[in-house]
């Protein structure tokens, strides 16, 4: 695209590029690498963004728009390797009954995905994950891919999960139909809570693509005995 340090460019403006010179290449795919790409993005640890520096490119300026990424003078690229940090919440009764944020039971399903359907796997493609899947400058949760090659949107809520969330997975599900699937694929959707209001099970009796799944925490500890000495 010929930039010059400093000029800035959208993210649309990259979609667009791309769609004249390579059609093939779809606009969810563009998105992802833009933020892999962004030295700034905290989401591209999840899109293996290399150790080298070599996927060093952009300097994120907002939720949609980039400037070449000039050493010096902007911060340290975030990499696997950048320190995590503590926010870890304070200890209260009962808090072990569910995940502390969100970002950990987003990690946790995206490992274990055969507990919802035991074919269900991450997106991946040329090294862009379904973690944070980029959909018009909002993020997917998790998008995963089942055993017939179809589409399906998780969604979650470290709590309870309201009804107003059905707007927000409707809308990730309608923009996957029309810029990511293929026409013969279809996309359903998936909200996982520690509790299913009552609304939202209403909400959802009506629409037969969308799963509600509650989750639960359970901890065992076992004493472990000692040699007598």
């Amino acid at each position: 695209m010929g930039l010059s340090p400093g000029e800035a460019i959208s993210r649309e403006q990259a979609v667009q590029w791309f769609a004249k010179n390579y059609p093939n290449v779809k606009q969810a795919t563009v998105a992802a690498h833009l933020t892999r790409l962004s030295i700034n993005a905290p989401s591209r640890v999840h899109y293996s963004a290399r150790a080298d520096g070599s996927d060093d490119k952009f300097f994120k300026i907002d939720g949609s728009h980039f400037r070449l990424y000039e050493p010096g003078r902007d911060p340290t690229p975030i990499s696997d390797l950048s320190p995590v940090p503590d926010d870890s919440p304070a200890e209260s009764p009962g808090a072990s009954s569910e995940f502390a944020y969100e970002h950990d039971l987003r990690d946790y399903l995206a490992r274990s995905l055969h507990i919802l359907e035991p074919s269900l796997r991450l997106y991946s493609d040329e090294g862009i994950t379904g973690v944070e899947f980029p959909v018009g400058g909002r993020l997917i949760d998790i998008l995963a891919v089942d055993s017939n090659g179809d589409y399906v949107v998780i969604e979650l809520k470290v709590s309870k999960g309201y009804d107003r969330v059905v707007g927000q997975i409707l809308r990730y599900i309608g923009w996957i139909k029309k810029n990511q699937a293929d026409p013969q694929q279809r996309v359903r959707g998936i909200i996982v809570a520690k509790e299913i209001s009552d609304d939202l099970k209403l909400a959802c009796s009506e629409l037969p693509d969308i799963q509600l799944y509650e989750y639960s925490l359970s901890v065992q500890v076992n004493k472990v005995a000692l040699d007598a000495t």
